[in-house]
């Protein structure tokens, strides 16, 4: 989420962008059924039921990228949900409003084959993979409603970085308590081989219960795997928790700033595991 872009002269008002499904060449659809394989190796026993039940509500699988009607048809159908295109990262109250509008922005473009491990920008396998399955889940979908109605108020606010740790964490990064026990239901770490084992399986990271104001005053990192991973029970913890929530004080008392850092654990933290952090003390991604 960012402010800091121009819109790109073939861009609409809303910023969506034709996808140009019939424009990828075969060896874009290639590069997606690649990525495709490689995460449905791992996620199976990892993934939380309802990412891999959206994955089969709309046909995910069935080779090559997504057409963004047909799929958003099927997506409609079951939570009045529907992905547009966009041409890359949007300013945040156009991220907000379509979100409040049942409207997932998807980036159209997609990686090259030698950015398969990584890549910075969000493309449209990261966006459709990672996170329409998620989608077509009743409460989960609702929370994304919510997540964009709160974003639109908090533009009035000076805490956006604080709104952003929340959508991180829980939507690009959280993981879920089930009865099979720790599953991912977040989409970085979802289109991510490494991550999705790193996730549930390393000793490095903390995984610390869920608490939404303890997550808003934690900084996170954007260019390598969490130090930390916040568990829910259910999504109807974290619908309820945004909704029954007046952010407007916390935002007072936050102030836009973090006095948490990824690594730390507060005195009052429900922690399912105290990480050793090894990872991010060799360096992480960047060691030598």
């Amino acid at each position: 989420m960012n402010n800091h872009f121009a819109k790109p002269a073939h861009a609409r008002e809303d910023w969506t962008i034709d996808q140009g499904w019939a424009s990828y060449t075969d060896q874009e659809h290639q590069t997606w059924d690649t990525l495709y394989q490689r995460l449905m190796k791992v996620l199976p026993d990892r993934a939380a039921p309802e990412f891999l039940n959206g994955l089969e509500a709309l046909d995910l699988h069935r080779g090559g990228i997504p057409d963004f009607e047909r799929m958003s048809d099927e997506l409609e159908s079951l939570t009045g949900w529907r992905v547009v295109a966009v041409p890359g990262l949007v300013p945040d109250d156009v991220f907000f409003e379509h979100l409040a509008n049942r409207r997932f922005p998807a980036g159209n473009f997609i990686r090259k084959p030698d950015q398969l491990d990584y890549i910075q920008e969000p493309d449209v396998f990261h966006d459709v993979f990672g996170h329409v399955p998620m989608l077509t889940d009743p409460v989960f979908a609702d929370y994304m409603v919510a997540y964009g109605e709160g974003g639109l108020r908090s533009l009035r606010h000076a805490s956006l970085k604080n709104l952003a740790a929340l959508y991180w964490y829980t939507v690009e990064f959280g993981l879920i308590q089930t009865e099979q026990g720790l599953r991912i239901y977040g989409a970085g770490i979802v289109s991510s081989p490494a991550e999705s084992i790193f996730s549930l399986e390393a000793p490095s990271p903390n995984r610390i219960a869920f608490d939404l104001e303890r997550l808003m005053r934690t900084d996170y990192r954007i260019d390598d795997f969490q130090q930390t991973y916040f568990v829910i029970d259910s999504y109807d913890q974290l619908f309820k928790s945004t909704v029954d929530t007046d952010f407007a004080p916390l935002y007072a008392d936050l102030q836009g700033e973090f006095d948490l850092k990824p690594e730390d654990i507060a005195p009052t933290d429900t922690v399912i595991h105290k990480g050793t952090q090894t990872y991010a003390n060799k360096g992480g991604r960047f060691a030598a």
